[in-house]
């Protein structure tokens, strides 16, 4: 079988076309794996969960019965033990789960340090 003179030139440039078209849709064009695309999704549900959940943990940590005493306790805290507080106090658990979430208990200590803004 004898093939047209200008056939290899038209496979080499198939060939380097789609190089190129995978190359710039992986990097420029936003492509990306089912791997990646699982592991993207798996985090935003967990943000969207801390989201969630952070306001009603806030609530249930001024719901105490020492709440203004525990508040005071919390402000003291050096910034970086703050969710550690949180977390001890059993606050900042995902439904579900047996421990605390360290995601959580930062969004719930950001909403009990953020200063009260009246209603109206």
């Amino acid at each position: 079988m004898n093939l047209p003179k200008d056939t290899k030139p038209i496979l080499w440039g198939a060939v380097i076309g789609a190089a190129l078209c995978i190359g710039l849709g992986f990097t420029w064009g936003g492509w990306v794996t089912g791997g990646t695309a699982r592991k993207d999704a798996s985090v935003a549900a967990h943000n969207a969960t801390v989201v969630a959940l952070a306001p009603y943990c806030a609530e249930r940590f001024r719901a105490q019965s020492d709440s203004a005493t525990r508040l005071a306790e919390l402000a003291k805290a050096s910034t970086w033990e703050r969710s550690t507080v949180v977390e001890k106090g059993g606050f900042a658990m995902m439904p579900g789960s047996t421990s605390s979430d360290s995601d959580l208990a930062r969004a719930c200590v950001e909403l009990l340090m953020a200063p009260a803004t009246p209603k109206a």
